[in-house]
């Protein structure tokens, strides 16, 4: 393979090592919230977010205020961009089945799909106010049939954003709490004196956030690490270095740490990218971060040909791939870790962000190898069961099982076997010898 790197981010050791500090802050901050619950919450939003209010969860006389202060045009978005979400997601939620069948006579096996009984729906909001991230999570969590939904979003310049509060009330939310970071991850699975702990956590968030949902995953479940925004971008001379540069840029402005890549075939618009990302981050209102995820995490990969662009997209597996060329299908049916695709020129990465339909939270960090991002059935626990109805389904499997149990040496789990045997069928077994 000839692929050359046009342009590379910041080593992996320097990334190594701000991920060993973001550990352990996260270790020491979370075992401080088990501690001392309430106060450590409230220490941890006033030094991080300036805001201490006397009580982090919102009346339903605040809500309503805060929803007043919007327009009805903002109101009527936020409502359309929720409808697509639900729409999708209940066509997903319709074809998850319940199954019952009998696969030998008098033995049934069925699966039933049970909410999740208590979710908590981080939706960020500190540097910008994500009202979609509400949408995602709040109104998903909604469709599945989750019966508490708690919401939490850290203030905006500091106080609550009205369109973030509007979207997670609109959406379905129960509880809506104004805390970000790692305390309202901590408050929302660990609990406190003012709120129950939940049994799932769910939301994108920064590197804190993401760290917190790893350490406590097993405690509580969580959706995926999702983390700081990825996006790659993969084309070929049928598109233009503008539309590149500006899919490039529109995601690294999420945060300074947000890798950008460019994969091509392509020298000259790998090169004219290069030149049209320096232009637009002259004149770009939001600069000063993607300039900076741009610098540490910007990169631009370029090789021979569309097998070599497969390979590498693969390998990096980022969070949103942007497919713009002549094979925009090839690449759907070859791509294999990835968080979402969107393909082809007339899409964009910002229509999943925010109202196309699809969910937005998505798997970050190559964890696209083995999961999907975000929708309904991760908010559905699928259980299985088991029924037996007749004598000789009791006997027959009960000779099988005591076997199998004998050949491991389990001889409690044998005599589980053995006593339907002996009540049930005797030695007259259809399914196969019985034990005596």
């Amino acid at each position: 393979m000839a692929i050359t790197h046009l342009k590379r981010g910041k080593p992996e050791a320097e990334k190594s090592q701000d991920d060993a500090r973001t550990r352990a802050v996260v270790e020491a901050t979370l075992k401080d919230i088990e501690t001392r619950g309430d106060a450590a919450v409230r220490e941890l939003s006033e030094k991080f977010d300036g805001y201490a209010p006397a009580s982090f969860r919102l009346s339903q006389a605040e809500i309503e205020a805060l929803i007043a202060q919007l327009s009805p045009r903002e109101l009527e978005d936020i409502r359309f961009a929720q409808e697509q979400v639900r729409k999708f997601a209940q066509a997903q939620r319709d074809s998850m089945l319940d199954i019952e069948v009998e696969t030998l006579p008098g033995v049934i096996l069925g699966h039933k799909n049970i909410p999740v009984q208590s979710v908590g729906c981080y939706v960020p909001g500190g540097k910008f106010p994500m009202v979609a991230s509400a949408h995602m999570s709040v109104a998903t969590a909604s469709v599945a049939g989750v019966p508490r939904i708690v919401a939490c979003t850290p203030p905006f310049k500091g106080k609550p954003n009205p369109a973030v509060i509007a979207a997670m009330h609109l959406g379905g939310a129960h509880e809506i709490h104004v805390l970000g970071g790692i305390q309202a991850i901590g408050a929302m699975a660990l609990g406190t004196e003012s709120m129950a702990p939940v049994h799932m956590l769910v939301g994108p968030g920064n590197a804190f956030v993401a760290e917190a949902k790893r350490q406590l995953y097993g405690r509580v479940g969580i959706d995926l690490f999702a983390g700081p925004t990825e996006t790659m971008v993969i084309a070929d001379e049928t598109v233009d270095a503008e539309l590149c540069a500006t899919d490039l840029l529109g995601q690294a402005e999420h945060g300074y740490n947000s890798p950008a890549v460019l994969v091509t075939n392509s020298r000259r618009l790998a090169e004219d990218t290069l030149a049209e990302i320096e232009r637009l981050l002259k004149i770009l209102p939001t600069a000063e971060t993607a300039a900076a995820s741009w610098r540490d995490y910007g990169e631009v990969i370029l090789c021979d040909s569309h097998d070599e662009m497969l390979a590498v997209a693969n390998d990096i597996a980022s969070e949103h791939v942007q497919v713009m060329t002549d094979r925009d299908d090839w690449y759907l049916e070859k791509m294999t870790c990835y968080g979402a695709l969107f393909l082809g020129p007339r899409t964009n990465v910002a229509n999943g962000d925010k109202v196309i339909g699809t969910n937005h939270t998505l798997p970050t960090r190559k964890a696209g190898r083995y999961t999907g991002g975000l929708w309904v059935g991760k908010f559905l626990k699928t259980h299985s069961y088991q029924r037996i109805t007749t004598d000789a389904a009791a006997a027959g499997i009960g000779a099988y099982c005591s076997r199998l149990c004998m050949l491991e040496g389990f001889v409690g789990h044998a005599e589980q076997a053995n006593i339907r045997v002996r009540r049930y069928g005797g030695t007259d077994v259809a399914y196969g010898t019985a034990v005596e």
